[in-house]
């Protein structure tokens, strides 16, 4: 009796299947699969030559060989086993090994960026219409910048004057003091003599 593969690996959750071949005199012998050093974990094919659980699957087509299938691997699962017909047995290592940690990552879909302030080629209408607006603020500044040197004008004048103003408020002011005594820009003092201290007022 042989194996034609005696050493078995899986990841866990997979299946994996081993042909164990016997010679003709174990032809209508019982076909079993047994875990090492446990007779009670026996599967039989029976004489029907098949079995089948959630587990193991069985079949023996009665022509030379038969193949277990051994189905969502465990990590229990692994260890020695072995094949037999009749009184022949055979040895079968089984590996299972943990099944890989798979992270699921969420990507997003990538984002366009969208420029508010999309680059345009300048051309000859759109410098046209660049031309109107800058014709436009040039003429608002000016009218402003004017408007500012008028009152500056007017602010200049008023602060100069002021003191002038007040002067010839005060010369009117004097000038009504003198108003009761008369004319004397048409009157005329003549003096008699140095002695005399009569004026004659014409």
């Amino acid at each position: 009796m042989t194996v034609e593969n005696s050493r078995l690996s899986g990841e866990e959750g997979s299946s994996v299947t081993v042909e164990c071949q016997y010679s003709e005199r174990y032809r209508d012998s019982e076909k079993k699969w047994c875990r090492s050093g446990d007779w009670s974990s026996c599967l039989s094919a029976g004489s029907e030559g098949s079995y089948e659980d959630s587990s193991v699957d069985i079949k023996d087509d009665r022509s030379g060989s038969f193949t277990i299938t051994l189905k969502k691997l465990q990590m229990r699962h692994t260890g020695w086993y072995w094949c037999s017909a009749g009184l022949q047995k055979m040895p079968v290592l089984v590996q299972v090994k943990p099944r890989p940690m798979t992270t699921l990552s969420v990507t997003s879909p990538p984002q366009t960026v969208v420029n508010p302030f999309p680059h345009k080629p300048i051309t000859k209408e759109s410098w046209s219409g660049y031309r109107h607006i800058l014709g436009s603020l040039l003429v608002c500044v000016f009218f402003i910048l004017v408007g500012l040197a008028i009152l500056a004008r007017k602010w200049w004048k008023r602060h100069k004057q002021g003191p002038v103003r007040r002067q010839l408020k005060e010369m009117d002011a004097r000038r009504n003091e003198y108003s009761d005594v008369g004319d004397l820009q048409n009157a005329t003092a003549i003096f008699l003599n140095k002695d005399s201290q009569d004026v004659i007022m014409y």
